[in-house]
């Protein structure tokens, strides 16, 4: 069993940051991409960040140059920092990861179950 557990949500006014955290914890052989999603209200789901084994990123248009996408491989863990928050990016953000939990089975993506971000005066 894999599980992806995201932290660091909550209530942040317009221009300021949060951090969050996506753990992965299980049967882990490899972990290859990992990313963030995320929901807001009477919307679809929406990729907002990506970052690769080796560290290569890609972002939305929206967020570029305002959120920093990393990881710790050692710690099975992503990080999206975000600052200069607007109140569009009020969402429930996803963690989602390309997981081996053996090297005989092929990758599959695992999510989290979501943390609430709302950008609010």
């Amino acid at each position: 069993q894999v599980q992806l557990v995201e932290s660091g949500g909550g209530l942040v006014q317009p221009g300021g940051s949060l951090r969050l955290s996506c753990a992965a914890s299980g049967s882990i052989f490899r972990i290859n991409a990992m990313g963030w999603y995320r929901q807001a209200p009477g919307k679809q789901r929406e990729l907002v960040a990506t970052i690769t084994s080796d560290a290569s990123t890609n972002y939305i248009d929206s967020v570029k140059d305002r959120f920093t996408i990393s990881r710790d491989n050692p710690k099975n863990t992503v990080y999206l920092q975000m600052n200069s928050m607007k109140p569009e990016d009020t969402a429930v953000y996803y963690c989602n990861a390309e997981i081996r939990t053996s090297r005989f089975y092929n990758p599959r993506d695992y999510w989290g179950k979501g943390t609430l971000v709302t950008v609010s005066s």
